[in-house]
């Protein structure tokens, strides 16, 4: 069903802070263009709309891509993106995707519920939250008249998302560095083949540490930064989180068994992740009122897992290579905004505490701030041996096949039920991506890959990918690249003009 038009009234201007409290409140364009807050904190909304059970109620009935409208109306504000428009834009951002409910729930044996956040372009989760940031990009852009180039450096999904997410777009261009030979073959085809004049890929030699180098010098030259309007399309942007919300209401209102008791029933949502993105949407859903109890799910890289159990927010020695590569994280960013969400957005303390952690790479949570936490999230470390196990499992019982990442969220749900606790209480499980993209893994349970005609295609479409040697001067490259962009640019907008 799609939504009406404002029956929720938005509030006329919603204000973005830094955690850090440090720095001037922008509006939801300022904050979509800043990746980082100038204090070194993350933007998040100075207050929250609280929805009523009316409104939860209304909502129940929505397809995936209308809460999407809703929540951004909320958060955006109709004097920035009118109605219609929004409407437009996010009908645009998921016009590529293969399921036309844009994202599907699978009910499975013994109350096992898997919600498919994969029917993207490249078969991940981040398809959904960049194909809206790139259209209200483009959106404020072509308003204003400007354009932006776009740098990321990536270990594999965030580049493909990022370039399908921008590709032809006319204000918009990106360059996006990869590690040749360190992402999946899937990877690296989803990012060489798009030919479009928008994009440039680098293939360099080195790992995404290594990459992360040149990419930080650009950043390093504000002058540069500012003459050439770049910015970063991470994990930390706000609108990215923003849209990942609308998993949390959808998973809550398909599993929910009836909306008619008081209070609402609660559903336990099963969030893998990496940079805690997916988890802080989750938290800001159930500020809001959302009757969720989220579960965190991570590999064996578990900072997240530590700080939820014991309050100890401090980095391993090194980030261990698991099956579940695209969370082999050691920095998960968005905790910060958790942390200020969870300490009754207290600025000065939220800084004190990421002050600290840059300081000694290590963090103890107060008292009271660990207690909150643990009340909101609950949490689970989950080994190669249980993902491999997990995927043998769900295929044996169902005959679906689970990419590494889902498989730590389905793996916290067989420990529940075999532990006898499923029936009390619904359950959803994010699914991130497709297992079609991690062949070896599934290969590594025992199982047979299924690639999609889609997938195999990438094999023999031409490729466009400029190489960075070692001995080469990347930041060099990079940035006279950035000057032919700016350049080309420039040549279009006056002969547009003319």
């Amino acid at each position: 069903m799609e939504s009406k038009d404002q029956d929720f009234k938005a509030p006329r201007i919603m204000w973005y802070t830094s955690t850090r409290g440090g720095a001037p409140r922008v509006n939801f364009e300022g904050a979509l263009f800043s990746g980082y807050a100038p204090d070194g904190g993350l933007y998040m909304p100075e207050e929250l709309p609280q929805l009523d059970r009316e409104t939860l109620c209304r909502w129940s009935t929505l397809s995936y891509r209308s809460l999407v409208k809703e929540l951004c109306a909320l958060f955006i504000g109709l004097e920035l993106i009118p109605r219609h428009d929004l409407n437009d834009l996010i009908d645009q951002a998921f016009s590529r995707f293969r399921h036309r409910d844009v994202v599907h729930l699978h009910r499975l044996r013994d109350g096992l519920n898997i919600l498919e956040l994969w029917h993207g372009v490249t078969y991940a989760f981040k398809d959904l939250s960049l194909s809206c940031t790139a259209q209200f990009m483009q959106y404020f852009l072509q308003k204003r008249k400007k354009h932006v180039t776009i740098v990321v450096g990536t270990s594999g999904d965030t580049g493909s998302a990022a370039i399908e997410s921008v590709q032809g777009l006319k204000n918009v261009d990106i360059i996006v560095l990869l590690p040749k030979g360190r992402c999946t073959k899937i990877q690296e085809l989803q990012m060489t083949t798009v030919l479009k004049e928008n994009v440039r890929v680098f293939g360099v030699e080195g790992n995404s540490d290594e990459l992360d180098e040149p990419i930080k010098a650009v950043f390093a030259d504000v002058a540069f930064v500012q003459r050439h309007n770049l910015m970063s399309l991470n994990s930390i942007n706000w609108s990215r989180v923003l849209v990942q919300m609308a998993h949390h209401f959808f998973a809550y209102f398909q599993c929910a068994p009836s909306l008619d008791t008081h209070p609402l029933p609660p559903v336990e949502v099963v969030v893998p992740t990496g940079a805690a993105g997916n988890l802080a949407a989750g938290c800001i859903a159930q500020k809001m009122g959302l009757p969720i109890r989220l579960v965190v799910a991570v590999n064996g890289n578990d900072i997240i897992h530590r700080t939820v159990q014991k309050g100890d927010f401090s980095l391993c020695e090194v980030v261990k290579p698991t099956l579940a590569s695209a969370m082999d994280i050691q920095v998960p960013y968005n905790m910060e905004r958790i942390f200020w969400l969870l300490s009754g957005s207290d600025s000065q303390a939220t800084r004190a505490l990421m002050e600290q952690f840059e300081r000694s790479q290590s963090l103890h949570l107060p008292k009271e701030l660990h207690s909150k936490l643990s009340e909101a999230v609950t949490s689970e470390s989950v080994s190669d041996e249980a993902i491999i196990q997990t995927m043998g499992r769900c295929w044996e019982e169902n005959q679906y096949l689970l990419c590494p990442h889902s498989a730590t969220a389905v793996n916290y749900h067989y420990q529940q039920s075999d532990n006898g606790q499923s029936s009390s209480i619904s359950r959803c499980c994010l699914a991130p991506a497709s297992a079609a993209k991690f062949p070896e893994a599934v290969q590594a349970a025992g199982l047979t890959p299924q690639t999609p005609a889609e997938i195999l295609a990438l094999e023999h479409k031409e490729t466009r990918c400029i190489p960075m040697q070692r001995g080469d001067d990347w930041t060099q490259m990079l940035r006279c690249t950035i000057e032919g962009l700016s350049q080309r640019w420039e040549g279009c907008a006056v002969n547009s003009s003319e």
